[in-house]
């Protein structure tokens, strides 16, 4: 089940960026919106969002605005293997992710119990475990039809 989020506007993410102390610039505001129109985005397919809504920006700033907005704790990047790395808005809330084997598509899965951290391990050799990461793999309903 997905957790509904309100869509931000562009004075929301301007507050936002403010919020963290990030300049807000035109480029840090279209991959906000571009990661609201398609969570679970790779970096080429934000500089082709990116590129549509401001014309020409370089690959290298889009990673650049996205390294400064997950370090800010802004976004959120998951790397299944084999699949190249994907970015979203929704974060904090210890969710988790289902990927499909065959095309890669992404959806996000809430956590089984409720709380953070979702699995704790037999082990936590001395950590403190402040997230849990899983990944379900399958195959999405396009493609078992596709099959």
């Amino acid at each position: 089940m997905v957790i509904e989020q309100d869509v931000p506007s562009t004075q929301d993410d301007e507050a936002l960026l403010r919020s963290v102390g990030l300049r807000v610039t035109a480029p840090r505001l279209a991959t906000l919106a571009a990661l609201t129109a398609r969570p679970h985005a790779s970096a080429d397919q934000l500089v082709a969002d990116v590129r549509a809504r401001l014309g020409s920006v370089s690959v290298q700033a889009v990673y650049d605005v996205l390294h400064a907005l997950n370090s800010r704790g802004l976004v959120q990047h998951i790397e299944p293997a084999g699949h190249p790395a994907r970015y979203e808005r929704r974060h904090g809330d210890n969710h988790h992710h289902v990927v499909c084997r065959t095309c890669g598509a992404v959806g996000d899965v809430d956590c089984a119990t409720g709380h953070a951290p979702c699995l704790i391990p037999s082990n936590d050799h001395g950590f403190t475990i402040d997230t849990a990461e899983v990944l379900y793999w399958g195959t999405c309903p396009s493609c078992r039809t596709a099959d």
